[in-house]
């Protein structure tokens, strides 16, 4: 396995991070022992980056995760993890808090549930409208002192947030959805980070299955799955979509590789700033993913899929309406 820096002041970390989120939330049910057998595939493969949230199944994230590094694991991974995401007991979303006293709470409950000493990096999940990004990034600054923290990242902000927030702590990387049809950080956001030295964590590589080249147009989607109300895989726009998928499996084809690795390929080959997450909830799943990483895509392999799917080809938004107007990003 292969290592990237995480921008000019983080941690050395594989090239292939494990997005852990779809274990407990958001895509309809899972199996805990898959799950569990996942991470330490992921490990054994020598992937070193986890990618979580306190809000994940209302801890459930955590504590999965937790009970996969005991036993003497903790060492070998670097954890990131995202927190502010208020959610009730029906799993609703209620907002964002990042005001520092809810920092510093946020993240003793998640030492708790991980079962850690401390995190290698913490980074509020969406700017809180209602606190200064200079507040919540100082109270996190407070706890890197404190040892509880190792490096701070942000997650999905804007190019002016990101400035603001350099100029209090040193920032390792920005976690931002990026894939083959959700490129809106190119425009903006990446010369910043790169003016500054910080890394991306890019997730939704596969744009929650869309681009696997798996998904099927006649795919149910059970329980809590955000998929059910994504854009993007309403009637209409997901014929539109699939269609780009189709284009792109014959360039998977004519390599020998799967769709799928083509999408995950293309993100990482962006530069060598770029570290993509998975969410493999299986490990069928993740040996397809880490295949990605054998891929070397020549300039006419990028040309040909450019060709098949241009910048904003996609049909749909990313998130609903009501969940972009919380992306600093897109603003």
């Amino acid at each position: 396995m292969k290592t990237r820096q995480l921008g000019k002041t983080g941690p050395q970390v594989s090239t292939l991070g494990l997005g852990c989120m779809g274990m407990s939330d958001m895509y309809g049910p899972s199996d805990r022992s898959e799950s569990i057998a996942t991470i330490h595939a992921a490990l054994d493969a020598g992937v070193t980056l986890l990618d979580t949230g306190d809000f994940y199944g209302m801890g459930h994230n955590e504590m999965l995760i937790g009970e996969a590094l005991s036993g003497g694991l903790r060492d070998k991974v670097q954890l990131s993890v995202k927190f502010g995401a208020q959610r009730g007991p029906d799993g609703g979303w209620l907002g964002y808090d990042a005001r520092p006293s809810a920092v510093k709470t946020a993240l003793a409950y998640t030492l708790k549930r991980l079962g850690v000493d401390y995190i290698d990096i913490y980074r509020p999940s969406r700017l809180d409208p209602n606190v200064p990004i200079e507040d919540t990034i100082g109270a996190i600054g407070d706890m890197v002192t404190a040892g509880y923290v190792r490096h701070i990242g942000l997650s999905e902000m804007g190019a002016e947030t990101i400035r603001r927030a350099a100029a209090v702590h040193p920032i390792v990387d920005l976690q931002i959805e990026y894939s083959l049809i959700s490129r809106s950080l190119e425009d903006k956001i990446l010369p910043v980070t790169r003016e500054l030295g910080i890394g991306i964590t890019a997730y939704g590589v596969l744009s929650r299955g869309l681009i696997s080249g798996h998904w099927q147009k006649t795919r149910d989607t059970q329980g809590r799955d955000f998929r059910a109300m994504s854009p993007r895989f309403q009637k209409g726009n997901l014929e539109q979509n699939l269609a780009l998928v189709d284009a792109l499996r014959a360039i998977a084809e004519a390599r020998g590789v799967s769709v799928a690795q083509i999408a995950i390929a293309w993100v990482a080959q962006q530069g060598d700033d770029i570290v993509p997450l998975v969410g493999a909830r299986r490990r069928d799943r993740l040996s397809e993913s880490l295949g990605a990483l054998d891929l070397v895509l020549t300039g006419e392999d990028l040309a040909a899929i450019e060709q098949a799917v241009p910048k904003d080809a996609a049909a749909g938004s990313r998130y609903a309406e009501a969940q972009m107007a919380h992306l600093d990003s897109e603003h």
